[in-house]
């Protein structure tokens, strides 16, 4: 008996050793909440292969080949504490700026490094938050960010939006049904007034004809223009709510028309190379040569290879052409997309002696 229970005490504190080492090794994993555990997952799927799986720089595949600054050491507690929540969270979702401008680089409030892209366009803010939750266990920390608070804020404040909504529509209704009956109470009026004046000469006929058109001039009800503002708040907050538990989504992208004029074509080619890799930053994940991060396809041939048209749609919304792909949606406008397609054009190197090997 008392070797049995000795051995149950072995076995136990074995057991005990085992799943500590696989909490470390793993990152506590087990531990996990629900949304950090989501906030792994894609942190997996969109950032280890620059910032590393343990957040420590020459982790990652790609964090060698990244052009300079590269990633910041997500492990480093020091450093990294004395960033918000908030501020992580605005790098990760922010509008992309072309940080060849003195003013981006001097803005203090923008993280002005275009290798390190937005999710902004591709991830619901609930996932954001879930990744930034995910990095602060990176360097032994925890998020504090009221993340249902902020859900219930909104929920809240469409709510609201949406009972003026209601009532601003409601009057506006009211207000065109009367302004409708007066019209037509007026319009029979005329016409009583016409069959009376049968005999009035043609002079009058155009003075009158003159004075009705005045009339007839548009009116704005001040109804209308209150609806119209509460309509711009109610779809703002809606969006809003929304983009909070799902993914930001676009219509497909049609064709377009990429036909330039020839003396147009140097300018677009050239603002497409600076979008490329002073605002976009797709040389972190996509070489040309030897140069380049090694996640994407190489380009280097991309005006043999790749369609302009298919090349324009795959920029503009990524997730519309592969659902899963790693390449975030960056909110490149239609401007944006014609010039780094044109500049991509443009790219037509000699065929390589030997295939070049995928990442892997």
């Amino acid at each position: 008996m008392k070797g049995e229970r000795g051995m149950q005490q072995v076995w136990g504190k074995v057991a005990v050793v085992v799943v500590a080492v696989f909490a470390v090794t793993s990152g506590c994993a087990l531990f996990e909440d629900e949304r950090t555990a989501k906030g792994r997952k894609i942190y997996s799927h969109y950032c280890m292969h620059c910032h590393g799986e343990s957040g420590r720089q020459q982790e990652g595949f790609n964090w060698g080949r990244m052009p300079d600054p590269r990633p910041r050491d997500l492990s480093e507690d020091a450093a990294m504490s004395t960033f918000s929540d908030k501020e992580i969270f605005d790098t990760i979702s922010r509008d992309m700026r072309d940080t060849s401008l003195q003013e981006v680089i001097d803005d203090e409030n923008y993280f002005a490094v275009s290798t390190m892209p937005t999710f902004k366009y591709t991830l619901s803010e609930e996932e954001l938050w879930a990744v930034v939750g995910y990095v602060r266990t990176l360097h032994g920390g925890s998020l504090t960010f009221d993340v249902d608070g902020r859900k219930a804020e909104l929920e809240s404040k469409f709510q609201a939006v949406s009972a003026e909504h209601d009532q601003a529509k409601q009057a506006m209704d009211e207000a065109l049904a009367k302004l409708e009956a007066e019209e037509a109470a007026r319009a029979a009026a005329e016409e009583e007034a016409e069959e009376d004046d049968e005999d009035m000469d043609m002079e009058d006929e155009e003075d009158d004809l003159e004075d009705y058109e005045e009339e007839e001039e548009e009116i704005v009800l001040p109804e209308e223009e209150a609806y119209e503002k509460v309509a711009e708040q109610f779809e703002a907050a809606k969006t809003a709510m929304e983009n909070f538990s799902k993914r930001p989504r676009m219509s497909q992208i049609s064709r377009p028309d990429l036909t330039v004029a020839d003396e147009e074509r140097g300018a677009l080619e050239a603002k497409g190379k600076n979008l490329y890799f002073n605002k976009y930053g797709c040389n972190g994940c996509h070489s040309i040569g030897d140069v380049g991060g090694l996640v994407g396809p190489a380009l280097d041939r991309a005006g043999f290879r790749l369609n302009d048209t298919w090349v324009y749609r795959w920029v503009r919304y990524p997730q519309g052409m592969k659902k899963h792909t790693r390449m975030p949606n960056l909110g490149l406008d239609d401007g944006d997309a014609r010039a780094v397609t044109s500049y991509l054009e443009t790219l037509r190197a000699p065929k390589p002696d030997k295939p070049i090997l995928p990442p892997e």
